[in-house]
């Protein structure tokens, strides 16, 4: 039985606005290292967004370089890692050859091949070729296969689809090409797994929400999702990136697993709980998996209040973390509370003032009437329907003098 951890999006680099998140990221993944070695973890699985940017900074790139030398133990701890959306596949694939006498394994072109061959601690790449390799670990009785998946869009594939139908083609040209290394490769006698970085769901089912912090992915035509049945069903396991919140996506017979993102990267990730996932696995059997949570890192919180004292009151009960703040106020947020609030803790995001609606203004709407009115009163119509007052004149002002540079006169 071999122990595999998966871990995917782990944005090196993110900030949150204006705060880095580096600390916590450090923090975060050597929990991950942690987990691994207390579970006496054979594999790593990194399913992609390895980084937040096509070009990191040096303190990301060190990071990545630093755990993932310790996650190895030396080479004797394989780590597969893919590209997702955010990581550039030059970047990422460019130390592999070096990498690869530890057993950190970079793969992010679907025209790449991992060269074959013995490493010092004894791993062995029995097979390779686009987009499947084959490990055999000095400890297990079985190699362990793996198609790998890591994100590509239309630039990449383009020699590959047509004009017509392009959605439907790019799930037919990559299902059928991970069919295809399925059918030659993967059989009972080894261990099959999948490592991709998409969007995935099953047919016919409500998708689901990408977070605030990801950028959709948008592959062709506007293709966002892949189907759970275009995972080839010798697979026994899919080790999936992408999508921030643990999860199983449905599948008849295949866990196809979403990791989550070791830290909570927006607002809409406030209420997850992230985690890595631990896998128990062999040839020929059904898989077991569970979730680890992960406990280091600011949690985000999303408040709401409409008194200074409470406000007060939940930051002091709350020093260690992100919040972003909606103060409930008859007019604007004064400063004397605004400076009081921010004064009061240190990792205040946004402070957003929602205004009482006591004059009971519809939501602006236009009408055919109002098609002739001036681009000021609509702007005041507006302002007086979202905000419930007047603008001001120091607005109206800056209003004025945005509209007379967009002038075509």
């Amino acid at each position: 039985m071999l122990k595999i951890l998966h871990t995917a999006d782990w944005h090196l680099g993110k900030r949150l606005q204006e705060y880095s998140r580096l600390e916590e990221q450090k923090l975060v993944l050597d929990e991950i290292c942690q987990i691994a070695d207390r579970e006496n973890v054979d594999l790593v699985l990194l399913a992609g967004d390895i980084f937040d940017t096509f070009n990191p900074a040096h303190e990301a790139v060190e990071l990545l370089y630093k755990t993932l030398r310790r996650l190895s133990k030396n080479g004797t701890r394989p780590i597969l890692a893919i590209s997702g959306n955010h990581d550039s596949t030059q970047f990422v694939e460019a130390p592999d050859p070096l990498a690869r006498e530890l057993g950190i394994i970079f793969y992010s072109r679907y025209d790449s091949v991992i060269p074959c061959g013995k490493l010092d601690s004894g791993v062995e790449i029995l097979k390779s070729e686009s987009g499947f390799i084959e490990l055999k670990l000095p400890q297990a009785e079985f190699p362990i296969r793996v198609i790998l998946a890591p994100y590509a869009n239309e630039v990449s594939l383009r020699t590959y689809l047509g004009e017509e139908n392009r959605e439907e083609e790019f799930r037919k040209l990559l299902s059928s090409k991970w069919q295809e290394l399925a059918d030659q490769h993967c059989d009972e006698k080894g261990l099959n797994l999948f490592l991709g970085h998409f969007f995935f769901m099953k047919e016919g089912e409500k998708a689901e929400a990408e977070p605030e912090s990801e950028r959709p992915i948008l592959h062709v035509g506007g293709t966002q999702a892949l189907f759970t049945k275009n995972i080839p069903s010798q697979i026994q396991y899919a080790a999936l990136g992408h999508l921030h919140r643990y999860h199983a996506v449905g599948h008849d017979s295949i866990p196809v697993v979403y990791s989550s993102s070791p830290l909570a990267y927006s607002f809409s990730e406030a209420d997850q709980e992230k985690k890595a996932v631990l896998i128990e696995a062999q040839a020929g059997q059904p898989v077991s998996y569970q979730p680890i949570g992960l406990k280091q890192g600011r949690p985000l919180f999303r408040v709401k209040f409409d008194n200074l004292a409470d406000t007060l009151s939940w930051l002091e009960a709350h020093p260690y973390c992100f919040v972003e703040i909606t103060f409930v106020a008859d007019e604007s947020i004064d400063a004397t509370t605004r400076k009081a609030i921010l004064k009061a803790h240190d990792g205040i995001v946004s402070l957003i003032p929602q205004l009482k609606n006591t004059r009971g203004q519809e939501s602006f709407a236009l009408h055919v009437d109002d098609l002739g009115k001036d681009m000021e009163t609509l702007f005041r119509m507006y302002y007086q329907s979202e905000k419930g007052q007047e603008p001001n004149a120091q607005l109206l002002g800056l209003f004025k003098e945005i509209i007379s540079q967009t002038d075509p006169e």
